[in-house]
């Protein structure tokens, strides 16, 4: 009985790996990659920006108390825009040293504010208000996550059409009366503009008298879904 038993189970594995081998042959076979895409421009409709100031003092006290006060002005002044978002960015203090006796000189310290709206408009008054006592060190534009997510939504059908019918196409010219679908694959990439670096004499939006908001140009970013997969011709 034990040997009868052996036999069967031997039986019903080499049964088993013959069905299983003679499925995988069936899945590879007539089995073509493909790939397609869709792609939008799409209008930048966020603004970012990161403005800073730099201080120096002989008392590492006396900086700290400098900053602050001028870090809490901003935060007070950006209440004013409710529709501009405003955060404390990194903030340092080090020591500066005299090149010949290497000397402890002064202390410097630096702080920053980041800005991130889609009113283009509140954004750069924000900032013209701000540049009193701030530096601007970048602005850029992107889009926001709302609309990205929005564009993806719609060209992941896009790209899902565009597939379907290159393996409709290819079924046709290879003679084939159709396809199933064996695997799929959604990508999405964004191509963004660079940083917009501006130099601390060229980065006035607006005077210190006057706060009239600079027109701007946020630019497009380009928002690509790749549809990449197989397919079994029947």
């Amino acid at each position: 009985m034990r040997y009868l038993t052996l036999s069967a189970l031997v039986l019903a594995s080499t049964f088993s790996a013959s069905a299983f081998a003679q499925q995988n042959e069936q899945l590879n076979y007539n089995v073509i990659n493909i790939q397609a895409e869709a792609a939008r421009q799409v209008s930048n409709d966020e603004m970012h920006a990161v403005l800073y100031i730099e201080k120096s003092n002989k008392q590492p006290a006396e900086l700290a108390s400098q900053i602050t006060q001028l870090m809490n002005q901003a935060m007070a002044l950006a209440k004013k825009y409710p529709q501009v978002k405003v955060e404390t960015g990194s903030q340092t203090t080090y020591p500066v040293y005299d090149n010949d006796s290497r000397k402890l000189k002064e202390w410097r310290g630096r702080a920053e504010i980041q800005i991130e709206s889609t009113d283009f408009k509140a954004a750069s008054q924000l900032i013209g208000e701000l540049q009193q006592n701030f530096q601007t060190e970048s602005i850029n534009f992107s889009v926001s996550d709302a609309q990205r997510k929005k564009v993806e939504n719609e060209l992941m059908v896009e790209a899902s059409k565009n597939f379907q019918q290159r393996a409709q196409m290819l079924s046709q010219s290879w003679n084939k009366s159709g396809y199933n679908l064996v695997n799929l694959n959604l990508n999405t990439s964004s191509q963004y503009p660079q940083p917009v670096m501006m130099r601390a004499n060229m980065a006035k939006f607006s005077g210190a008298e006057a706060v009239d908001a600079q027109n701007v140009a946020a630019g497009e970013s380009k928002i690509t879904v790749n549809a990449n997969g197989a397919i079994q011709f029947k």
